[in-house]
């Protein structure tokens, strides 16, 4: 079997190399699973980058994200059985609750990733993926899909959500708050991909080149209240708070605009918001989201797919900035 490794976190897309490997058996508890695709997003160009906030060990197996089937079970293993279609969560000892350091170890950073032919994953970090979609739809969602679900938490029928921008975890949170019953304002910089965002279900959106001040334009399509559910990619968060409806809640993702602003605390109290970091989700969220998908039949939204031989070329796709969805690598 073959696996990508990264000589370290930082390297590029020239760190990447292809190696050849004895077929790995699974252990007591744990399970052999042939991965048919792998995806990448702003996590993986954080760890090319060098500039990911949690641990990566050096010449690991890279990508947090894949989907396969189960060719081979361990002494003990009753969760699942051969022929089973899985996807593995990015954090396996977390199963439910909060986030927390005993959670830390992590695929594709500190433990080995999806980029494989073959992954053993322990039982109790796969889930069951939606019936209705390919391996390459399902391998998109154990971060990107996992993390906008866990950003709209609390979120109910009839609130307001904002997303910002169009990248993964905005394109399903605009789905995952639709099928929840929300109204969704979104924002972007593109009149092509507001087309997009509106396809998705998007009922409003904001051009933030047009109108750099969107919160006060948020709060314009709110009659003055603002939104119930911010979820904050940007690292943007005064521009948040500002749009934010009195005790609302922004959930804080990222910080793709690659500023560090400073925050002011009287903007923060003015708010009476809630300020949530999200660090991706609980087994127990993944599955939970899947309900939702296969109840709304929803598809990820894919921008590309790659051959696991040109894998370079995907992560060079990723970093050019111009996907619209997810990046896909088959196996």
């Amino acid at each position: 079997m073959r696996s990508y490794h990264l000589s370290k976190s930082g390297d590029g897309v020239d760190g990447l190399s292809v190696r050849d490997h004895e077929q790995p058996a699974p252990g007591p508890g744990e399970v052999a699973v042939a991965v048919r695709a792998a995806s990448i997003g702003f996590r993986e160009a954080l760890v090319l980058r060098g500039a990911y906030v949690l641990p990566v060990k050096p010449d690991g197996v890279p990508v947090a994200e894949g989907a396969g089937d189960v060719v081979a079970v361990g002494p003990g293993v009753d969760a699942v059985r051969v022929g089973d279609r899985v996807a593995a969560t990015v954090f396996p000892t977390w199963q439910d609750g909060p986030w927390g350091l005993e959670h830390l170890p992590q695929r594709g950073g500190s433990l080995d990733g999806m980029l494989t032919e073959i992954a053993v994953v322990e039982e109790h970090g796969l889930v069951p993926i939606p019936e209705h979609l390919s391996f390459a739809e399902a391998a998109t969602l154990p971060c990107t899909a996992v993390t906008a679900w866990n950003a709209l938490t609390g979120v109910r029928a009839g609130q307001t959500v904002v997303t910002q921008g169009s990248g993964g975890v905005s394109l399903f949170a605009i789905q995952f708050a639709k099928a929840l019953g929300a109204k969704v304002i979104a924002t972007t910089s593109n009149p092509e991909k507001a087309k997009r965002l509106t396809a998705l279900g998007a009922d409003d959106v904001i051009d933030y080149r047009a109108t750099p001040d969107w919160a006060a334009q948020v709060r314009d399509l709110t009659g003055g209240r603002g939104a119930d559910h911010i979820v904050d990619v940007t690292g943007l968060l005064g521009d948040s708070l500002r749009a934010v409806a009195l005790g609302g809640q922004v959930a804080s993702v990222g910080f793709v605009s690659g500023t560090v602003p400073m925050l002011d605390p009287r903007t923060l109290f003015a708010s009476g918001a809630t300020v949530r970091p999200i660090a991706i989700g609980s087994r127990a969220q993944f599955r939970e989201m899947n309900r939702l998908i296969e109840s709304a039949g929803i598809r990820p939204v894919i921008d590309s797919e790659f051959p696991f031989d040109d894998a370079r070329d995907a992560f060079g796709r990723l970093l050019s900035g111009e996907a619209l969805g997810k990046i896909v690598i088959t196996i």
